[in-house]
């Protein structure tokens, strides 16, 4: 039997790597580079790659799977807020971003001086809005 045949059938109904793993495995990168310096960082580099390296065997894939939708949800708050920065950056010129008072949507409104009335596409109401 050859070696990457006993790895499958060794990996077969365990986890495997997410999206919450590889960002563990930076981390960790990260905590063994600071460890050079002060002791506990190595300590927290151990904790941490012993933790990853439990959630890359477990069986218990619905609670892995949870964990990783929850790491998912907080990181994607941050890129979408990255994100829109980015967008305002590139627009600067030509666009002017509002945000609806009913129900908090962020609009891109072209850059035309003055006051407007702007309908919100997402709850259909109207509101005042002044560039």
């Amino acid at each position: 039997m050859k070696f990457r045949d006993r790895v499958a059938r060794f990996m077969y109904g365990r986890y495997g790597v997410d999206q919450l793993g590889k960002a563990l495995l930076w981390v960790y990168l990260g905590l063994l580079l600071l460890g050079i310096f002060v002791d506990l960082f190595q300590i927290l580099a151990i904790a941490l790659v012993v933790w990853m390296f439990f959630r890359i065997f477990s069986k218990n894939i619905q609670k892995r799977y949870a964990e990783n939708q929850k790491y998912l949800q907080l990181t994607g708050k941050v890129k979408n807020w990255f994100g829109l920065q980015k967008k305002k950056l590139a627009d600067r010129k030509t666009h002017r971003y509002r945000t609806c008072p009913h129900c908090k949507a962020t609009l891109r409104l072209p850059n035309k001086k003055g006051k407007h009335t702007v309908c919100c596409p997402k709850c259909r109401k109207d509101f005042e809005v002044k560039i």
